[in-house]
């Protein structure tokens, strides 16, 4: 054996000592792509204990592991990484899948890089394939992937070195309506994510630090030209060992529609609540402080905006009845709404009118309200006391009128006072009905306590009882709230017939 092949071998002895106890995998070839050696951790990465299970060269070892790139796409024969090295190629970062053939359902994913070692005169006299184990690295990037895609949360990620968008999800596409390709590889100048920031230039300042972007509203441009106002935040992040930033969205664009229609509909609500010729109040529900008033209520009380909004209902006291005033907002609260409830009013000099007050609850900027609609009834009220005064003057005795004149009174106050009084004929006993129709066909009452066989005394007992349910104070009155109920009209007019 020459002193030159000894020294070789010697020194390959050496560098297998050397390399043996390494973490990475170290693969030793010939220029002819035999396969040498290889060393426990590149066996390990193979699933292997035995080295001849590599294959003897670049074709057996193909035969025996299929490589594939990330991107899913087979290495071909020369593509085979000891075929490149033998080419004379350098690279330092190549990932690739490798799957047994005897296994298809395992993989690892190896990053490789190369190495021509060689002799003293300088030329190529070994090859070697240095391995490290990304398969973690490979199933973590893997899962990252997923959950970037599924994320509904619109994002994308570009790289720092150049500020191309490497990664889209579905999430941004469908928010802006771009394809994949119109984003990847376009930079942040081309698709500025970062267009009408409110601190824009804070936010390219921590782009080119590579460091938190904060959360800022601004105008996305889309395809078609227009723009959607949303919020974005960058946070930074390493992807393949490569320094990236990730953007994030919220689409304020529906909240802005949101606000747009708020902001028109109470426009219009403003609008219409000035113009409106009924007296109209709004006050905020929990406290009942006046929130707005128009300009019919305050010619109907004579108080000025001044001197109403800002101040609660209570201290303003324009309601004449506190217990009415109590009432009135209890029902509010428990049904939200009421209709045609009477309420007397106090203006502003102290004279008192009286009031139909229909309310509802509305909300306004965020706080919930009551709507006020008042109507003065305060000459419609009067034509009625008129009326009942002057059929209580000619009704002292109410057997001097004929049914028809009877019914044509109660008919007229009917109409003048659409709005009857809770109590229900029901409410009488059998007694107190018979005395209220006995009243009706016009009998005193002595006449009563005789038709009755009662005393008289009892007789008044029950007459009184029936004006306090009533709530009526004369023998008119009584006969008119019957016939507005349409009682006992028959009795009468078979009576008159006799």
């Amino acid at each position: 054996m020459s002193q030159a092949v000894l020294a070789s071998e010697t020194n390959r002895r050496q560098l297998q000592q050397i390399i043996s106890g390494l973490s990475d995998g170290v693969i030793l070839a010939e220029l002819d792509q035999s396969i040498l050696w290889a060393n426990e951790a590149a066996l390990t990465m193979h699933g292997l204990d035995d080295i001849s299970a590599l294959g003897a060269n670049t074709g057996e070892y193909a035969e025996r592991f299929a490589l594939r790139y990330r991107n899913n796409h087979s290495l071909s024969l020369d593509s085979y990484p000891l075929s490149r090295v033998a080419s004379g190629e350098e690279f330092s970062d190549v990932v690739v899948e490798v799957t047994p053939a005897a296994d298809p359902e395992r993989t690892w994913v190896h990053r490789l890089r190369s190495l021509v070692l060689t002799n003293s005169a300088g030329k190529p006299e070994l090859l070697v394939l240095i391995l490290s184990d990304a398969t973690e690295w490979a199933s973590a990037e893997q899962r990252f992937e997923k959950t970037f895609n599924a994320n509904p949360a619109p994002a994308v990620i570009c790289r720092l070195s150049d500020l191309r968008y490497i990664k889209v999800n579905q999430g941004f596409l469908e928010m802006t309506g771009y394809n994949r390709d119109q984003v990847i590889g376009r930079s942040v100048y081309e698709l500025d994510v970062l267009e009408q920031a409110e601190r824009k230039a804070l936010a390219i300042q921590r782009l080119g630090e590579g460091s938190t972007i904060p959360q800022m509203q601004a105008e996305l441009k889309l395809p078609d030209g227009s723009s959607k106002l949303v919020i974005v935040a960058g946070q930074p992040l390493d992807m393949s060992d490569e320094d990236c930033m990730l953007f994030s969205f919220t689409d304020l664009e529906p909240r802005r529609k949101a606000e747009i229609a708020l902001r028109q509909s109470e426009e219009r609500f403003a609008k219409s609540f000035r113009l409106t010729p009924v007296p109209t109040l709004v006050c905020d529900a929990g406290n009942q402080q006046v929130v707005d008033v128009n300009e019919a209520f305050m010619n109907l009380t004579g108080y000025t905006t001044e001197e109403l909004i800002g101040k609660s209902i209570a201290d303003i006291d324009f309601v004449d009845n506190g217990n009415a005033y109590a009432q009135l907002f209890a029902l509010l609260e428990k049904a939200g709404h009421l209709d045609g409830q009477d309420l007397q009013i106090r203006k502003k000099g102290k004279e008192v009118i009286d009031c139909v007050v229909s309310a509802d609850t509305v909300t306004l900027q965020d706080t919930t309200c009551y709507l006020l609609v008042m109507m003065d009834i305060t000459e419609r009220k009067r034509s009625e006391l008129e009326l009942v005064t002057a059929i209580e003057e000619v009704m002292q005795d109410a057997s001097w009128f004929s049914q028809t004149l009877i019914e044509k009174l109660a008919n007229a106050k009917s109409v003048n006072r659409p709005n009857l009084p809770n109590v229900s004929f029901t409410d009488l006993t059998a007694r107190e009905r018979d005395v209220l129709g006995l009243i009706c066909e016009g009998l005193a009452d002595k006449e009563i306590a005789s038709r009755l066989k009662l005393a008289p005394n009892t007789v008044r007992n029950h007459v009184a009882t029936v004006y306090s349910k009533l709530g009526v104070h004369s023998r008119s009155a009584a006969i008119v709230w019957a016939r507005e109920r349409g009682l006992f009209a028959g009795e009468r007019r078979t009576k008159s017939a006799k």
